[in-house]
Formats: C-alpha cells, sequence, structure tokens
C-alpha cells in the first residue's frame, strides 16, 4: 500500500446521525492499524478554521461504537463557504502537520471537501452520515437503519392509542427532500398511507383512500406523512382538510421531529460504519482522493464527490407499489 499520507484528520459535518461515532472510531483504528497518525478535527469545518485539533489513538475512542450523536461535535459554518475562511483552515491543518482528512457528513459535507480539494489539492474522502439516505452512490447512509428502526417503535405506539380511540394519526417523520424515511417506515409499521416529496398524490387522492379505508371496515388509520411532502403547507393543514371533509374522523398529528436522529445506532449501521471508516483509510493510503465511500450491493466502493453531490438518488417504485398494495 503506497503510503505518503502522514497524519489524517477527521470530522463530523453537518447535521448528526447515528453511527457516526462508529465511523470515527474505525477511522482512529484504521489509521493506528497502518502507523498513520490521526487528528481529531472538532465542530466540522468552523473547528478547522479555529484550530481545534486533538491527536486521537486507538483508546481514545473506546465505548463509543453504541452512541448516537458525535464526539467531535458537528456544527455549520458560514466563513468556511468563504475563500478567506478556507484559507485560515488550510494554513491550521499544515500547520498541525495534517496532510488528509476524512469527512463524515452530506451533501452540503462532501461540497466543502470538494471546493478545498479544488482550491488546495488536499485529500479528502468522505462518508455518507445522515438519516435521511439521500446521497447518490450509496445504498444506505449512516444513521438511516437507526431511524428507520425508531420511526417504527415510534408509530407502533402510536398506533396502539390510535386503536384505543379510533382515531387518524399523521405521523410526520424527516425527510425534507427524500421520502425514504416514510416509505420505508410506513410499509414496516402497516401504515393506511404514505405522503413522500417524490410522489404528488393530492388531497383527493387522500380523502378517497380514507373513505375506502373506513368502508372496508377500519376504526383507526395511520398516515406517515414526510416533512417535504408538497400535499399541504404543513401536517397541521392535512389534519384540518381532512376534519372539513370526514368529520367522522377524530384526527391527529404526531411529530417525531428530532428523536429520530437520536439514539444507539442499529447493528447494521455499527458495521457499515466500521467498514466505511477503514476504506476511507485505505483509500487515501492508496493515494485516492475527492471520492465519498459507500455501500452498493453489499461491497464498499468510491463515488466521485462531485457525483454523490449532483447525482440523483431515486425512490423505489417498487416499494411504492407494494405501499398501494399492503395498506388496502
Amino acid at each position: 500500500m503506497a503510503n505518503k499520507i502522514k497524519k489524517v484528520g477527521v470530522l463530523t459535518s453537518g447535521g448528526d446521525s447515528p453511527g457516526m461515532n462508529a465511523a470515527i472510531r474505525a477511522v482512529v483504528r484504521a489509521c493506528a492499524y497502518y502507523n498513520v497518525e490521526c487528528v481529531g478535527i472538532y465542530r466540522g469545518y468552523q473547528g478547522m478554521i479555529e484550530g481545534d485539533f486533538k491527536p486521537m489513538g486507538p483508546r481514545d475512542v473506546k465505548n463509543i461504537i453504541n452512541k448516537g450523536g458525535t464526539i467531535l461535535k458537528s456544527a455549520r459554518s458560514k466563513e468556511f463557504r468563504t475563500p478567506e475562511g478556507r484559507k485560515k483552515a488550510y494554513d491550521n491543518l499544515v500547520a498541525a502537520g495534517i496532510d488528509s482528512f476524512v469527512v463524515i457528513g452530506g451533501d452540503g459535507s462532501f461540497t466543502g471537501a470538494e471546493i478545498f480539494n479544488e482550491e488546495y489539492g488536499f485529500s479528502v474522502i468522505g462518508i455518507p452520515g445522515t438519516i435521511d439516505n439521500d446521497i447518490f452512490g450509496t445504498s444506505h447512509t449512516l444513521g438511516y437503519d437507526t431511524a428507520l428502526n425508531t420511526v417504527i417503535d415510534a408509530i407502533d405506539k402510536i398506533r396502539d392509542t390510535a386503536n384505543s380511540h379510533n382515531r387518524l394519526f399523521f405521523v410526520e417523520v424527516m425527510g425534507r427532500d427524500a421520502g425514504h424515511i416514510a416509505l420505508n417506515a410506513g410499509i414496516g409499521a402497516g401504515a393506511e398511507e404514505i405522503l413522500i416529496p417524490e410522489e404528488a398524490f393530492g388531497l383527493d387522492r387522500l380523502v378517497d383512500s380514507l373513505k375506502r379505508s373506513k368502508e372496508s371496515g377500519k376504526t383507526s388509520s395511520i398516515v406517515v406523512v414526510s416533512e417535504g411532502d408538497k400535499i399541504g403547507k404543513n401536517v397541521f393543514e392535512l389534519k384540518d382538510y381532512i376534519e372539513e371533509n370526514m368529520p367522522e374522523y377524530d384526527v391527529r398529528v404526531s411529530v417525531l421531529g428530532h428523536m429520530q436522529r437520536g439514539g444507539s445506532p442499529s447493528c447494521f449501521d455499527r458495521v457499515l460504519a466500521s467498514r466505511l471508516g477503514v476504506k476511507a483509510v485505505e483509500s487515501l493510503l492508496e493515494g485516492k482522493s475527492n471520492y465519498m465511500v459507500g455501500l452498493y450491493e453489499d461491497k464498499v466502493t468510491l463515488t466521485p464527490l462531485e457525483q454523490a453531490i449532483k447525482g440523483q438518488y431515486e425512490i423505489d417504485m417498487e416499494l411504492v407499489k407494494v405501499s398501494d398494495i399492503v395498506s388496502s
């Protein structure tokens, strides 16, 4: 393995997701395995600008694989979006002897890394960390599987009270631009209807679907709504519309919010984070740069950062069909 890399930085940026700590652990321990120094960069790119660095060895990452969030903290840095901010970051990295870094985050974090690479030729590898699963080049992002299980658990509990009171519940889940969480969790939790931004079903279809459910003998219903769904201005507007058009329903809204981003990562996310973290370090040592490590057909693969940022992920239309069939 050709090794010109001497010191690898690792940072988490943007929104946190379960599995980030497991990825940090894998990066640090892979560096130790290959006799490369590793430095934790705190608070994302803002910490890079401020020189908030700490050397990390294998014992610094013990007992974190099971923890949600990120021990390196995370922040969105407006200053890093400026040439002056990136110059400060570069100067700090050079002063600390850091010659490459691994960034764990989403498309905004990858965009920052790509621009930095273009300006300074700095070796960078991205690890996709976001519960929305909206990054091109990987079937799963860190935290997605954990978020799905969190949502499923919450909806199962909500259904208990829905059944007890013959209520209709709108359950809003995260996914501003992507309906992966809503679609998969909706099927897994047996939702009567699923509303996602990729499919503009319309209010009339929703009412028709709920009426069919009522006519078939259902006394309660769960509708899973992705926060980015365009059917109404927000989930509370949906509630008002249904109450006006179907007064027989006692309608409630539950917004799951940031609870979806927290909690102990699932086994799948821990293993995925470990695989991607090791591959990220190995890729740097092999002289590769400006790539994202991801998962495709259960193999760890490399996708150019530009593709990962600009590529169009697609919703699984087979799952949309399955949802229509099994919710009837």
